[in-house]
């Protein structure tokens, strides 16, 4: 069971994968440690401060959609506005989330942890602080550039401390439920928080975890960095930066503006640009940002791809859902969290279990029944009105969120599968990113739709302008359930094998002479 877990004392710094120091040890300094010479209970204890990281992560992305027709009042914002307060965060996580990973990976990934950690609770901080959505936002890009340094970071330390196939899944089960019961804490206690104190109480949740986190890993968790990790790629790093910022605000944007505004044009051209770039500039770079190799794998390509259709489904149903319920429904916030619980109970009890069946049956299984209860779950919302009993919205909810629990473990799982260890930082990156990215584009995309429908009051045309919108989502879980297919296919593993012995040729050499 990974329950049970001793940090009685400090570890060492390890051996295995640090870079080779000339300082020599002095007397009474710890001798470095093999990763597999830690105790069981030492590397659960690991996980788990690794996935502090990940529940303040969570909390944020939940506390902040129930909180947002609060935030809407306050600041005076629109629907965009509102999905900026969203997007700039995520936008912004996903540009600089590959980029953490490797540098991570070369400048040690305990330091890179713990910097984040006081980034992200400065910035939640600062946003408390905000005096107007202007501000909001901006604040919500110094949290995100913290963020960044968390979860790609922390599921590298997991995957170099976790080593073995089975175990690893198991690990990851446990990632994702942390997941699940950061979503069931977070409508409760934001609801209880915008309700009680204000919205701005939302962002303080973050602060004591922060910190907690900060000091344990300090304590706890040996440094680490890989033997050979990728240099810094500015080129790539803008064009991904650019790309990413373009398609949002064409996407956010272009209900209020149409087709021939400037202000259009001009960010289309950008991110059009910035993808030939990537394209032909980084296959030819030494050290990419993102090695276009990796997407040679279908299991690789299919997990990312899962995650951003996922993610947009997830994304899109948590901006549509909170607007529903608080605006057309006219339930509190905490009223609207208490109604969201059957979706974070699922979320929260299915990730163990699909790292579980991951671990002894592989990625089909939880991939396949993830994109069947994601499409049926936000087909029951198609046609909600401001009349639809809860018990179908209950159901809806607990469906949709048991898709989202399983669909985590095989992301994940499949992404590091098959990849060099010391790219383990690059592999986690691409896959948060495509998180990031899915959400980011699945809230500006339903927010978009539902401002190009309306010709009124948001409160009652919000059921009818949301239609297409949840047409979409369901569209991102059917994806989901084909893409779960094809990327388990034999001919994806071995698709898999090649690119492994493209990657790392001297480990297929050494691994044909035994």
């Amino acid at each position: 069971m990974l329950l049970a877990f001793d940090l009685s004392t400090p570890v060492p710094k390890l051996a295995a994968t640090v870079a080779p120091t000339s300082e020599p040890e002095s007397v009474g300094r710890a001798t470095p440690v093999a990763m597999h010479e830690l105790s069981r209970r030492r590397r659960i204890g690991i996980l788990l401060i690794c996935s502090m990281s990940l529940l303040i992560v969570g909390l944020d992305i939940t506390i902040v959609n129930v909180a947002l027709p609060a935030i809407g009042r306050s600041l005076h914002s629109s629907v965009s506005g509102l999905q900026w307060v969203i997007d700039a965060y995520t936008l912004v996580l996903a540009s600089f989330l590959m980029l953490s990973g490797s540098t991570a990976d070369r400048l040690g990934r305990r330091r890179t942890f713990v910097l984040g950690l006081a980034v992200f609770v400065s910035g939640s901080f600062l946003c408390s602080l905000a005096p107007n959505l202007q501000l909001l936002v901006v604040f919500r890009i110094v949290q995100a550039l913290g963020g960044s340094m968390l979860n790609p970071v922390a599921m590298s330390i997991i995957t170099n401390t976790f080593t073995e196939r089975r175990e690893r899944a198991q690990a990851i089960g446990v990632w994702g439920a942390v997941i699940g019961i950061s979503m069931a804490l977070g409508p409760v206690v934001g609801g209880i928080l915008v309700t009680s104190v204000g919205w701005q109480s939302i962002f303080w949740i973050n602060i004591p975890i922060g910190i907690a986190a900060a000091v344990l890993t300090l304590r706890y968790i040996p440094e680490s960095r890989a033997a050979l990790a990728r240099a810094v790629d500015p080129p790539g790093q803008v064009m991904v930066i650019v790309l990413l910022a373009s398609l949002t605000y064409v996407i956010i944007e272009l209900p209020n503006a149409g087709w021939a505004a400037v202000r259009i044009v001009v960010p289309l051209c950008l991110a059009v640009v910035s993808l030939v770039g990537i394209l032909f500039f980084e296959p030819r770079r030494h050290e990419p940002l993102i090695d276009l190799r990796f997407f040679r794998s279908l299991p690789f390509s299919g997990a990312t791809l899962v995650a951003v259709t996922a993610f947009a489904a997830l994304g899109g149903f948590l901006f549509l859902n909170t607007l529903y319920l608080q605006e057309t429904r006219g339930l509190s916030a905490l009223d609207a969290g208490l109604d969201t619980l059957p979706m974070a109970a699922m979320a929260m009890i299915w990730p163990p279990l699909s790292g579980r069946i991951v671990g002894r049956h592989g990625s089909r299984i939880p991939l396949l029944a993830a994109g069947a209860f994601l499409t049926v779950g936000t087909l029951m919302l198609v046609g909600i009105s401001d009349t639809t009993s809860f018990a179908w919205l209950f159901a809806a909810y607990a469906i949709f969120g048991t898709g989202y629990g399983l669909v985590n473990a095989p992301i994940t799982n499949t992404a590091v599968t098959g990849m060099p260890r010391d790219q383990a930082g690059v592999a986690a990156g691409i896959a948060s990113t495509s998180r990031q990215i899915g959400q980011t584009f699945g809230v500006a995309v339903v927010g978009s739709l539902v401002t190009s429908h309306l010709t009124g009051s948001l409160a009652a045309q919000l059921p009818a302008a949301s239609r297409a919108g949840w047409w979409v989502l369901s569209a991102c879980g059917l994806a989901v359930l084909v893409l779960g297919l094809v990327s388990t296919s034999r001919h994806a593993r071995a698709s898999a094998q090649r690119t492994a012995s493209l990657l790392n040729p001297e480990a297929l050499a050494h691994q044909r002479s035994l």
